[in-house]
């Protein structure tokens, strides 16, 4: 199956309101094309799940200065200073996840766990509201699931059939944020014939990815 696409037919499947996880770290991964294609389609009130809000002018920072985002759950801004003073201005709302606690949200979000249990953010407004659980005399933060309507993911490599590769520290995110949305759209530096890719390097099979677009 070919599920290759125009950038403006990925953007068919986007509107306003949706919740959307963008992988990368700072502009690592950063599926840059796919943030143009929503700036493009002038697409708004979006919550964004990332691990940060890239820095000004580039990737999550584009959708920052463009005030595409309502609600942003990730766990630090990144260098980006536009990012701050949009949520001390009350014009995005954040919520900040320990690092690794956000990975392991998305990731129980994609293998269908209803959460994760972990000690981290004990004793911290993190905790404020949430069940502590206690197991073998330890306290852990119950902390729920994570997923969204839409992963834009950035690969290296992918063929028609959407398996993907990643290069090098590029694939922070991308993985397991492919897994954990209703509808995966990837963006690749090269497209290759089915075939061509050899089945051990696929980080992410194609089964999880529904389109893709040419980086």
């Amino acid at each position: 199956m070919d599920k290759v696409v125009s950038i403006d037919k990925a953007m068919e499947k986007l509107r306003d309101g949706l919740t959307i996880l963008i992988p990368g770290f700072v502009n690592v991964g950063v599926p840059e094309t796919l943030i143009k294609g929503i700036i493009g389609k002038g697409y708004s009130d979006l919550s964004i799940i990332s691990n940060n809000t890239s820095v000004r002018g580039r990737g999550i920072g584009l959708l920052v200065h463009e005030n595409r985002i309502r609600h942003i759950t990730c766990s630090h801004i990144g260098s980006n200073t536009e990012t701050v003073d949009k949520v001390v201005a009350g014009e995005i709302d954040v919520t900040f996840v320990p690092q690794g606690t956000l990975c392991e949200r998305v990731r129980a979000g994609g293998a269908g766990i209803g959460g994760v249990l972990t000690p981290t953010g004990l004793g911290t407004p993190i905790a404020e509201g949430k069940p502590v659980i206690e197991l073998d005399g330890k306290k852990y933060l119950l902390e729920k699931a994570l997923r969204g309507d839409v992963a834009l993911i950035h690969a290296w490599k992918a063929d028609r059939m959407g398996n993907l590769v990643y290069r090098r520290t590029a694939r922070n995110f991308n993985v397991i944020f492919a897994t954990a949305a209703d509808f995966v759209i990837a963006e690749a530096e090269e497209i290759v014939e089915i075939g061509e890719l050899d089945p051990d390097n696929i980080h992410t099979p194609g089964c999880l990815v529904d389109m893709i677009i040419q980086a």
